[in-house]
């Protein structure tokens, strides 16, 4: 009879929870978009990504939680949207809101790639903290 009760469980993926902090926003003005990916070719924008989990949260917010992700590789961008206008604002190309990534990467001309900011969930829940850069 157990062994009936554990059908329902063969092939199941194992999932965790991952806790995400985010540090040094400058204001509570407008929102905080995060996007979570393990597409190293949508990363940092998420945009074709149908995968990816994508949150828009109170620039107030400063903790998040992702449940039921399948263990493996993934990457984090934040942007704080102070505007609300839905993207990223630049002067020149320069960003003049603030951003930040999952393992908090320098940041050179452009964004990381994925591998600069990728980690990796298996087994506990998994822990990132990103700390708010702002360059105007």
């Amino acid at each position: 009879m157990a062994a009936v009760a554990l059908l329902p469980l063969i092939g199941a993926v194992p999932t965790t929870r991952l806790d995400l902090g985010v540090d040094h926003v400058r204001s509570a003005k407008g929102l905080l978009r995060v996007c979570l990916t393990a597409d190293p070719d949508n990363f940092p924008s998420c945009v074709d990504d149908a995968q990816a989990l994508t949150r828009s949260v109170p620039a107030a917010t400063r903790a998040l939680d992702f449940a039921g992700l399948p263990h493996g590789d993934y990457a984090i961008a934040v942007i704080h949207d102070e505007n609300g206008n839905a993207k990223l604002d630049t002067f020149a190309g320069i960003p003049k809101e603030g951003f930040g990534f999952s393992r908090n990467p320098a940041i050179g001309f452009g964004p990381p790639r994925f591998s600069a900011a990728r980690f990796t969930i298996g087994g506990d829940a998994a822990k990132q903290q990103i700390r708010m850069r702002y360059i105007l």
